[in-house]
């Protein structure tokens, strides 16, 4: 359910909450971190887990702050990489929580792909379908 006065609405093919003023407000994001190597999960260096370290304490600052839902590892069977689902104000650029992550910075082979989400249901909205 979104809160009173928002409602959705498709903005360039993106869904984004819009308050009852015609303001959009929140847009949603998966980041998808992919690491250097698909074995980086079994061979990280001493160097690499610490940075992992920054990365997961990044990504719970990020969630503290109510902008990210969930983060963590996928198993996928062709190598594992990372996920978070963010939702930011209409006006934030999310390339800039991508490119703040310790393991970007580092520059140490990681890359990310931010992508648009149409939607999210969350237990907030799920009660509104």
């Amino acid at each position: 359910m979104l809160p009173p006065g928002n409602f959705l609405r498709y903005v360039d093919g993106e869904a984004v909450t819009m308050t009852s003023g015609g303001e959009a407000s929140m847009k949603f994001y998966l980041f998808k971190l992919i690491p250097p190597r698909p074995s980086f999960a079994q061979d990280m260096t001493a160097d690499e887990a610490q940075l992992m370290r920054q990365h997961s304490a990044y990504w719970a600052g990020l969630m503290r702050q109510g902008l990210v839902h969930a983060f963590g590892p996928v198993a996928d069977p062709k190598g594992i990489y990372g996920i978070a689902v963010a939702e930011l104000e209409d006006q934030s650029d999310p390339q800039v929580l991508g490119h703040g992550d310790p393991v970007i910075q580092a520059n140490a082979g990681f890359s990310i792909e931010v992508l648009p989400m149409p939607s999210l249901v969350t237990p907030k909205t799920a009660s509104s379908r």
